[in-house]
């Protein structure tokens, strides 16, 4: 296919929601449209998604090969039926290892792993953009040194598999700070988020550059301790750096006080 599809950076919200609903009380009913707007904007089923997720740190890029992943219970305190759930979305080895073959042409440091399964920074959003599991997924870790010029290098990497039919999705959270939620995180939340959109808006290398230098933003250290659900927007940006942003989520009362945004790279 010629079209670029967009790329996505997803706040993917808390824990394996998509199946504690009832018990949530609306709390993710926005994300949830959220998502299943972003399935209806990529338009017809596409290829592959690719996920790059918070919830895998590596040290190097590693790309799940498994034909059919498992599943990763990376959460504590939830009820039982949690632990059971499936996801049963078929891999795509040939992606993962197409993808592994940019990142090294790219002089990133690259590996693949057979074993690793869907963790809940990639499954609780497919839940609700397909929610048929009959996209392939393939799943890609962070590098855990927390390099963003790395991740947005490796971005810039994957940039041609958009124009194959793959969706690359960033999946992380615009604020994690688990020890600062509720009340005492609406201004710090707010002004991070409201750095978070201007920079996004701005000209290309403007951009990046600020992205790049993101501990220097409004309460960064508050919103992001450890910047493990921010580095996927790298990943995300690098791979349609020239091209425009666009707000697909954005929420002021998250988990009682928290603003959360979800952003889209490239025309729909």
């Amino acid at each position: 296919m010629s079209h670029r599809l967009p790329t996505y950076f997803i706040s993917h919200g808390g824990g394996p929601w998509p199946y504690m609903k009832a018990a949530s009380g609306g709390m993710f009913d926005r994300l949830e449209a959220s998502l299943e707007a972003i399935a209806r904007e990529i338009g017809p089923t596409p290829r592959a998604v690719l996920v790059v997720t918070g919830h895998w740190e590596a040290p190097a890029f590693t790309l799940q090969t498994a034909a059919r992943p498992g599943m990763v219970y990376d959460y504590v305190g939830f009820p039982a039926h949690t632990y059971e759930v499936v996801y049963p979305a078929p891999g795509e080895p040939a992606l993962a290892r197409q993808a592994i073959a940019l990142l090294a042409a790219a002089g990133l440091p690259v590996r693949e792993d057979a074993e690793r399964g869907f963790d809940h920074g990639t499954f609780t959003p497919l839940v609700a953009m397909y929610p048929q599991a009959d996209v392939p997924v393939v799943q890609m870790s962070l590098l855990d040194s927390y390099d963003p010029g790395l991740h947005l290098a490796a971005g810039r990497a994957l940039a041609p598999l958009r124009a194959e039919g793959v969706v690359i999705v960033g999946s992380g959270l615009s604020y994690h700070n688990l020890r600062l939620m509720g009340p005492a995180a609406r201004q710090p939340s707010a002004r991070f988020d409201a750095w978070l959109q201007d920079t996004l808006a701005q000209p290309p290398a403007v951009r990046s550059s600020r992205v790049l230098h993101w501990a220097q933003a409004p309460d960064a250290r508050l919103c992001h301790p450890q910047e493990d659900h921010l580095l996927p927007l790298m990943v995300a940006l690098g791979a349609a750096e020239t091209e425009d942003a666009h707000v697909v989520y954005h929420e002021e009362a998250f988990f009682g006080g928290v603003t959360v945004s979800s952003f889209r790279f490239g025309a729909a």
